[in-house]
C-alpha cells in the first residue's frame, strides 16, 4: 500500500486512489471546483514520488517542472510526499479596490495585484478569499488598459466564495492563484469575419473583455452579442453595452430572458459561414446556443465555448 505524506502527517492509501479524494478524506480540505482539470483550484506540489496523471497537458511545462500537479487528475501509485498550495506563500496578493452591485445578484469585484499580470481577454484566475476558499473566475477587465482586474460574481445562489465576498471591504487582500487560458479568446485573424458572442448570466464577463478587445483591434466585421438573463434586472451591463453599440454601429446587442430565448434562437441566421461564435454560461445554456448555431450551419471548429460550473 502506498504511503502519502503531507508535512508531519503520513498514512497509507489504496493503490490508484484519487489524490484529491485521499487528501480530503484525511481532513486536509484541498479546494476544488470542476474536478475536470480546468479550474486549477486543487493544485498541490509533489516533493517526492510521482503520481499517475490523467491530464499532464493541463499545466504549463514550467509548473510541472516545479512539481505542481492537479490533484483531481492524479492517482497515488507509489509513496508520495506533497505540499498543499498555500495562498499566503504561493499566491499573489491583490488589494480590493472596487466592490459594487451591478444587479441584485451580480457583484463586481476589482482587484489591484501587487505586481502587474500579463493576460489575455477570456482567461480566468483562481481567487482565494481571506478565509481560504478558492474559486476560478473569468476576467472581465481589458488587459493593458485598465490598472485593475475585474470579476463579475454571480451571487444568486449561496456559495462559500460569494458568502466571503459579501463580507469584503475596500482595502482587503485576496490572493491570486494560477492564470488560466480557456477556450475563449480574440484572434486578430478574425478581423473581417462576423463575430457572435453568446452569453448567459455572468458568462458575459469574459465576453465583455473579448468584445472590447475586438473593438480595440478595430474589428471590421459585424458583431452580434446576445445576453440571456433570468429577468430584465439581471442584464447587468445593459447601459455599458448600449453606450458601446452607439459608438460602434457594427455592434448589435440583444438582451433576452428565458421566455424570449426559444424564439430568438429560432430566428438566428448566419450571415456567413465564416462566422466565429463564442459562447459562455452554464452547460445547459451553452448547449442550447451551440445546437442552434450548428443547425444554422456554423462549422463546429468555429465555435469556442467555456462552461461555468456552479460553486458550492
Amino acid at each position: 500500500m502506498p504511503e502519502l505524506r503531507v508535512g508531519e502527517r503520513q498514512w497509507t492509501v489504496a493503490p490508484g486512489s484519487n489524490l484529491l479524494d485521499a487528501l480530503n478524506d484525511a481532513g486536509l480540505s484541498v479546494p476544488y471546483s470542476c474536478r475536470a482539470g480546468s479550474c486549477h483550484a486543487c493544485l498541490v506540489r509533489c516533493l517526492q514520488g510521482q503520481p499517475g496523471d490523467a491530464r499532464p497537458d493541463a499545466l504549463a511545462a514550467d509548473k510541472r517542472q516545479q512539481g505542481w500537479r492537479l490533484s483531481c487528475q492524479c492517482s497515488v501509485e507509489e509513496d508520495l510526499q506533497v505540499a498543499l498550495f498555500d495562498p499566503l506563500q504561493d499566491g499573489l496578493p491583490a488589494q480590493v479596490t472596487g466592490l459594487d452591485w451591478l444587479s441584485p445578484t451580480v457583484l463586481r469585484l476589482r482587484l489591484e495585484p501587487q505586481r502587474s499580470l500579463r493576460y489575455q481577454a477570456g482567461q480566468h484566475l483562481v481567487l482565494w478569499s481571506p478565509n481560504g476558499v478558492a474559486r476560478p473566475y473569468s476576467l472581465a477587465s481589458l488587459p493593458g488598459e485598465e490598472g485593475f482586474l475585474e470579476f463579475h460574481l454571480d451571487c444568486r445562489q449561496p456559495g462559500a466564495f460569494c458568502d466571503a465576498a459579501r463580507q469584503l471591504s475596500l482595502g482587503a487582500t485576496l490572493r491570486l492563484g494560477e492564470l488560466r487560458g480557456g477556450a475563449l479568446h480574440y484572434d486578430p485573424d478574425w478581423q473581417e469575419r462576423p463575430l457572435w458572442l453568446l452569453a448567459a448570466g455572468t458568462g458575459l464577463a469574459p465576453l465583455w473583455g473579448i468584445l472590447r478587445e475586438a473593438l480595440r483591434q478595430e474589428h471590421h466585421g459585424p458583431i452580434r452579442l446576445l445576453h440571456l438573463a433570468h429577468d430584465t434586472r439581471e442584464h447587468y451591463l445593459a447601459p455599458a453595452l448600449a453606450a458601446l453599440a452607439s459608438r460602434h454601429p457594427p455592434l448589435q446587442v440583444e438582451l433576452l430572458t428565458p421566455a424570449q430565448l426559444p424564439q430568438a434562437l429560432a430566428a438566428l441566421r448566419l450571415q456567413s459561414r465564416q462566422t466565429v461564435a463564442l459562447a459562455c454560461g452554464s452547460a445547459a445554456n451553452v448547449e442550447q446556443f451551440s445546437r442552434r448555431m450548428f443547425l444554422a450551419g456554423l462549422p463546429r471548429n468555429q465555435l469556442f465555448a467555456d462552461i461555468f460550473i456552479g460553486h458550492a
